[in-house]
């Protein structure tokens, strides 16, 4: 057992419903609670759940403020849609992110909103962007991954011509404070993404829910990295849990399957709007009996 890793657990603030001052409240006390490493906000330009007219923050924008306010955890957007922006646009804002933050970005990105629900479709004509069909959306990924890694790293110019992105002159500065580059968290469970993440995720991250499936994904992933040579334990596995603070044992129950799953990277979704204490709350009540 002592080989095994130690599970980190951080927290999910959806940035709808909610005002400013709540999730400033929140991540202010998750980064004085010891057991919170890391805090998260979602990629939605419009809500998702909820008032469909009500109100919600863009992300990398938000997680800047953020970063601002925080000094310890780790942080980052779970996970970026790569429909949104551009994949040279988006290494920049990330890298800002990342000196903003000190060196504590966790970069995460995936293929975007799926056709549900329907209230995530609305999000690209209400904002003149394309929707990709999925295996266009998945290639798109893969390029996108490598354009970023790329302009985080590369010492000159240079040029990339891809099927769905092309560059000519591309380069970045500054880079980001953590080299080679922040750690990159691919999420998804389509066997397409999981593909996409054997290639290039340093952590992959996964809804929770139906844990036998969560397991059966994990295990293609490891087939995919097997695949292509690479040590399927040098990806680490993560999960997304949501909170029901009337209902704490059931939350410990779906956190102890997952890290019997070996899923060592949990996410706890906190439930908004966000009642005072919640990260004490989602500490004591979930945090400690689950590490303990």
């Amino acid at each position: 057992m002592s080989g095994i890793p130690r599970p980190s657990f951080g927290i999910m603030t959806a940035p709808s419903q909610v005002g400013y001052d709540d999730l400033v409240r929140v991540w202010r006390e998750a980064d004085e609670v010891p057991e919170i490493e890391h805090a998260w906000l979602f990629d939605h330009l419009m809500p998702i759940f909820g008032d469909p007219q009500g109100p919600v923050f863009e992300g990398w924008t938000l997680l800047a403020a953020l970063a601002a306010q925080t000094r310890r955890l780790r942080l980052g957007v779970m996970v970026t849609s790569n429909r949104f922006r551009a994949p040279a646009h988006l290494a920049k804002i990330a890298t800002t992110v990342d000196v903003v933050s000190g060196g504590r970005l966790d970069f995460g990105i995936g293929v975007g909103s799926r056709p549900h629900p329907p209230e995530a479709r609305r999000e690209y004509p209400a904002h003149g962007l394309p929707f990709l069909e999925p295996a266009r959306a998945v290639e798109s990924l893969a390029e996108a991954c490598t354009v970023i890694r790329r302009l985080w790293t590369a010492d000159e110019p240079f040029d990339f011509h891809g099927t769905h992105h092309r560059l000519t002159g591309a380069f970045a500065r500054p880079r980001p404070v953590q080299r080679p580059h922040p750690p990159i968290l691919v999420g998804g469970r389509s066997s397409a993404t999981l593909r996409v993440a054997a290639v290039h995720a340093d952590v992959w991250n996964v809804p929770g829910g139906d844990i036998d499936d969560v397991v059966r994904r994990s295990a293609l992933l490891d087939r995919y990295c097997a695949d292509i040579g690479r040590d399927p334990a040098s990806i680490v596995r993560s999960i997304h849990l949501p909170v029901d603070t009337g209902r704490p044992g059931a939350v410990r129950d779906a956190v102890g399957e997952a890290l019997e799953a070996g899923f060592r990277h949990v996410v706890l979704g906190l439930p908004a709007p966000f009642p005072e204490g919640i990260a004490r709350w989602a500490a004591e009540e979930v945090i400690r009996p689950s590490a303990g």
